[in-house]
């Protein structure tokens, strides 16, 4: 390394695009390895490293390894068992998801997000009347982001993303989740009737949104086991979606105004949710 070489860092700083490595790297990014996830970024790789993921490497430039939190973190990664690889700008260039790339990539396997660990992780970490976020059909991988960010922000216990919902775990999903995605109980590639008979399994009343519904959101009566279901970024719900759940909710808006971004729509009936339930937000660590 040019900067002198952690234990278990190359000895070489990678300067070719074609590298092995490299590449590999790239195919986590792009999603054609499914086994592992792409995390990028100084804070999140922070996240990252904070959390309970599995990271197998981590790639730098010299930059953020002179950098004195940069070098913070490639000390935790390096005492963690990461491999660690130093690359040249242009190859960290030709690895990033961002225009500008902040001199870290990590390579971790993906966390797991099916029933059984779901279940597992929900019946360890929650108390009284769990509140569920169901992510259906939310495609753009940012906004499915940038969701969790709020549903853990508001005090959500856990989230489920239905089979057609960007994938929780791409690039740009973590980003916009920045750790959430790392945090909380997640079930990715449900059935939307798989969803909602779990739900009525465990008592747990599904609470669509529509803009026809009859009761607002701060008419609704939150304190009980909920599941808040929303639909994707331009159509929302279905008119049968909205029957199938046990009940439904609209946000007032003013006019002209017709509909809200599906993550602020989310963060309105959270926060609701939140106020009734007396939860301490300021206070959650």
């Amino acid at each position: 390394m040019s900067r002198g070489a952690r234990g278990g860092a190359s000895r070489e700083v990678i300067t070719s695009r074609q590298n092995a490595l490299v590449k590999g790297a790239r195919e986590v990014r792009d999603g054609r390895d499914r086994a592992h996830i792409f995390v990028e970024g100084l804070r999140l790789c922070e996240e990252g490293a904070r959390a309970a993921l599995s990271i197998e490497s981590a790639f730098f430039t010299g930059s953020l390894s002179d950098a004195e939190r940069g070098s913070q973190l490639l000390d935790t990664l390096q005492e963690a068992g990461a491999r660690l690889h130093e690359v040249s700008d242009g190859v960290m260039e030709s690895m990033s998801d961002t225009k500008t790339p902040q001199g870290v990539v990590l390579i971790a396997r993906r966390p797991p997000s099916d029933l059984a660990w779901f279940e597992r992780r929900l019946a360890r970490e929650v108390s009284g009347a769990p509140l569920v976020v169901v992510l259906h059909g939310a495609g753009n991988p940012s906004n499915a982001g940038a969701m969790l960010r709020v549903a853990e922000a508001a005090g959500a216990h856990a989230v489920v993303a239905t089979l057609h919902t960007a994938d929780l775990f791409s690039p740009k999903s973590l980003r916009g989740s920045m750790g959430s995605a790392f945090r909380l109980p997640l079930w990715a590639g449900a059935e939307f009737a798989d969803v909602l008979a779990w739900c009525a399994a465990k008592k747990i009343v599904t609470v669509g949104t529509s803009a026809s519904a009859a009761l607002t959101h701060a008419e609704y009566e939150w304190t009980g086991p909920t599941a808040v279901v929303v639909g994707s970024e331009g159509a929302g719900l279905s008119s049968s979606e909205v029957e199938a759940t046990g009940a439904a909710v609209r946000i007032p808006m003013r006019a002209p105004v017709e509909s809200l971004n599906v993550a602020a729509a989310l963060a309105v009936i959270l926060y609701e949710a939140a106020r009734q339930r007396g939860f301490q937000l300021a206070d959650k660590p």
